[in-house]
């Protein structure tokens, strides 16, 4: 990588996937400037571990967005600010509308009116909904299924229009599951509340968690249990740097999927966990939820053949041991 007097505005830079960008970003010799509301991200992990500018509030303050661009000379922006909450999306859209959607408009309207053109989105695998191939291509239908996934398909939209209207050029990546953490164990991931799988199975190691649910045994997989793609975020930061060097020389709009091409079944996560920990916890086989499909697996031979992207890390037990690392210092148990 070279290094470059490029600044970046990273929203969403104090949260998982944005601080790890912002890592990635650091050390390939960007300047950073995070916009984090602080709702879920981390002032500690923008301020002591990134050493970051954190500026704290939220991409729907216009004035506030007119201000940052005002003050610095911005070449781009990584947007990683939207609630992804597939449920929360589901009971409250209106939430997801006004952040994710007018979040984003806002935000492009204040890049439109200075003059910066380059945008990395963090899109989403959810905008696809039920999967209808074995493995998911970019041109595979989107029909989401929730709010969340809807969101997303409607900033993609609005992406394409302001490239026709305004040349605004942008990547979309549309990402499976985000896993693991800095293999440092600086940086990794902590929500709340916590709904991925890979942590919770870490939860459980670690006993703040009674046990872990299986939901659905009788799918048509090889063990019974749901596929997914696991990706590794150091990974996902890797694609959004070549995304937007891809931007920087003059790339045109378009959108890549980031997954492994493997996917691992519920089951396997949990057996992962209990191999990397040594630790073993009950396991609670339940019914099906709703609207889970039995398999999501994403191709990424776009961005590997456009971008060079090379997954580092697609093994699980790598993963799983990197994730392991990150939990034990984050809540200081051994």
């Amino acid at each position: 990588m070279t290094s470059h007097n490029s600044t970046i505005l990273v929203t969403g830079g104090a949260g998982y996937i944005g601080s790890h960008a912002v890592s990635a970003l650091q050390k390939a010799g960007y300047q950073v400037i995070i916009l984090d509301n602080l709702v879920y991200g981390h002032r500690e992990i923008a301020e002591t571990v990134l050493k970051a500018k954190l500026i704290v509030g939220d991409t729907n303050n216009r004035p506030l967005l007119d201000e940052i661009f005002a003050n610095h000379t911005i070449d781009a922006v990584m947007h990683f600010a939207a609630y992804a909450y597939v449920g929360e999306s589901v009971s409250h859209p209106d939430k997801y509308y006004r952040n994710n959607v007018v979040g984003t408009l806002t935000l492009l309207e204040a890049m439109e009116a200075a003059g910066v053109k380059n945008f990395v989105f963090s899109s989403t695998c959810a905008t696809y909904g039920m999967p209808q191939t074995e493995f998911l291509t970019e041109d595979h239908p989107q029909n989401p299924i929730n709010p969340y996934g809807q969101s997303k398909l409607m900033v993609e939209k609005i992406l394409a229009d302001f490239d026709q209207a305004y040349n605004l050029r942008s990547v979309s990546f549309r990402y499976f599951n985000a896993a693991g953490a800095d293999p440092s164990g600086q940086l990794g991931e902590d929500h709340d509340p916590e709904t991925h799988l890979i942590p919770l199975t870490l939860f459980a190691a670690l006993g703040k968690r009674d046990s872990i649910s299986i939901f659905g045994t009788d799918y048509p997989t090889p063990d019974g249990t749901c596929i997914r793609d696991y990706i590794h975020v150091n990974d996902l930061a890797t694609a959004h740097l070549l995304g937007l060097e891809y931007l920087l020389k003059g790339g045109e709009t378009t959108k890549f999927n980031l997954g492994n091409g493997s996917g691992f079944s519920v089951r396997e996560v949990i057996e992962t966990a209990q191999n990397v920990t040594q630790k073993s916890f009950n396991v609670v086989e339940c019914s099906r939820r709703p609207g889970d499909p039995s398999r999501l697996v994403g191709s990424s031979e776009k961005a590997r053949n456009i971008l060079g992207w090379q997954p580092q890390y697609s093994d699980l037990h790598t993963i799983m041991t990197h994730a392991w690392h990150w939990h034990q210092q984050r809540h200081k148990l051994k």
